[in-house]
């Protein structure tokens, strides 16, 4: 999916979201990315099982031009339902609607693919971003990876 954005200064950037392969190029540059963002952060890394058993998983990134801004994971979650995991967004492209995009491509993705239903764990930082989405929370608010998260979910 293509996608013309208009920036700050009149500067346009072509957006693309697409299925990213594991075991290439854009796999590595989606852990960096992930790394830098969402484990780094926390004092955390990833396990070589943690990264084998991504193997099994769609793996969506989005470009801007031809640089990777953002990156999340889909994972088989139960009959007819994904979990959408480790959403992650280059710092210098967040709040320009990359994160947005990926989603619905997601989200679209799923639907094509026989899926009724979207669920994640957000961080408590990222819950007015699902909400806005039309995500609701399910549950109370519990710990994971050290910090506060709440549980969502979306009808596709």
């Amino acid at each position: 999916m293509l996608k013309l954005c208009k920036f700050a200064f009149h500067l346009y950037l072509l957006m693309r979201c697409e299925i990213l392969s594991f075991g290439g190029p854009e796999q590595n540059f989606s852990i960096q990315l992930r790394r830098e963002i969402l484990r780094t952060p926390l004092g955390l890394d990833f396990t070589n099982e943690e990264l084998e058993q991504e193997s099994s998983q769609v793996h969506i990134g989005c470009y801007l031009n031809t640089q990777l801004a953002g990156v999340l994971l889909l994972k088989n979650s139960a009959d007819h339902t994904l979990k959408m995991r480790q959403v992650a967004v280059k710092n210098e492209f967040q709040k320009m609607g990359v994160g947005k995009e990926m989603v619905v491509y997601a989200e679209k993705w799923a639907r094509d693919n026989g899926y009724k239903t979207m669920e994640l764990n957000a961080r408590q930082t990222a819950v007015p971003f699902y909400l806005k989405l039309n995500y609701t929370i399910q549950g109370s608010e519990f710990t994971e990876v050290g910090i506060p998260h709440s549980k969502m979910a979306k009808q596709l």
